[in-house]
């Protein structure tokens, strides 16, 4: 039997749409939890590794309560510290957020119960959630794969609970660290900066600017590495590995949706299907397909319905990558 390692806040969040419609619910790891819990039913288990507010735990263990094969052992709640965010769309991928409460690190005696996991998919959410001590621990005392998402490294929290972009200015301490490393456009863009900029370039980001992925690639690819992948939005995602120490570009399309509902926990959703493509079949491309599916059903619902078993999702990625 598989194990996936999920690790990162279960933030009890308030999202506000681009239509102007308010949602409550848990976000963050329950995405990809229960994304892969419906993938794998009985051929896999889920390890959920997060900390949480005492007031949210039954909340949280009756979310996961249908899923049997999730287990929440690695969910503490001593501390009573976890993390609270609202989320204002302000268009489909666009959002404005604050943050009014944060949970503490996950540190390597959080994950030491779990070092078995073929796969940890740490989903951060801000820049203080994962200790680098911890991935260098399972580095050093497990054989599971890491996939990393630089969302959090890329987004710091100020004093007014303002969510801000950030530079990942000690990304290369955190690279030898990780297998496969996940992030969008935008945070590309934070993790390949300039020795200086001037006052105008500080705080703009060009959707359109993918001229820097080849030389991060090849940067993040030198520095241990295994698999890079960036997200283009609605286009789908680019992945660079390397074959015989010549660098591999792919680009693998989207899954088209006719109309997007709900756009939050995307990001997250892709870091299961990465995990679930690795696990079961260890293929970047395989995996890439997984990512994007699963990142595309996220948008189609308020609830987690919106996740299939592994017989409907093959059939969507038949339909879109035969």
């Amino acid at each position: 039997m598989k194990k996936i390692a999920v690790l990162g806040p279960v933030p009890r969040d308030t999202i506000i749409t681009y239509k102007n419609e308010t949602i409550h619910k848990y976000g963050c790891v329950t995405h990809p939890a229960i994304a892969l819990s419906r993938l794998m039913e009985d051929r896999g288990r889920v390890e959920v590794i997060s900390h949480i507010h005492q007031k949210d735990k039954e909340a949280v263990k009756d979310l996961f309560s249908e899923f049997q094969n999730v287990n929440l052992q690695g969910i503490d709640a001593d501390q009573d510290r976890g993390t609270v965010i609202e989320l204002r769309f302000t268009d489909q991928n666009n959002r404005l957020e604050k943050q009014t409460a944060f949970m503490n690190p996950i540190l390597p005696q959080d994950v030491e119960p779990f070092l078995d996991s073929n796969v940890f998919i740490f989903v951060p959410i801000t820049d203080f959630e994962i200790s680098l001590s911890t991935l260098r621990h399972i580095k050093e005392n497990s054989k599971g794969l890491i996939i990393f998402d630089a969302h959090g490294p890329t987004t710091s929290l100020n004093i007014n609970g303002t969510r801000e972009r950030k530079f990942w200015v000690d990304r290369d301490e955190w690279l030898p660290y990780i297998d496969v490393l996940k992030m969008n456009l935008e945070e590309s863009q934070c993790c390949w900066f300039k020795n200086e900029y001037s006052q105008e370039e500080m705080g703009k980001y060009n959707e359109e600017d993918t001229s820097h992925l080849a030389d991060f690639a090849e940067h993040v690819l030198d520095n241990g590495v295994s698999v890079l992948y960036v997200t283009l939005d609605a286009r789908g995602c680019v992945c660079y590995t390397r074959q015989n120490g010549k660098t591999q570009k792919k680009f693998i399309k989207s899954v088209p949706v006719e109309e997007v509902v709900d756009t939050t926990g995307c990001g997250d959703s892709f870091a299961g299907g990465l995990g679930y493509g690795f696990a079961f079949h260890n293929d970047p491309v395989k995996a890439a397909q997984y990512a994007n599916t699963l990142g595309a059903l996220r948008t189609q619902g308020k609830t987690y319905e919106v996740f299939k078993n592994l017989e409907e999702t093959e059939a969507i990625m038949a339909e879109n990558y035969s």
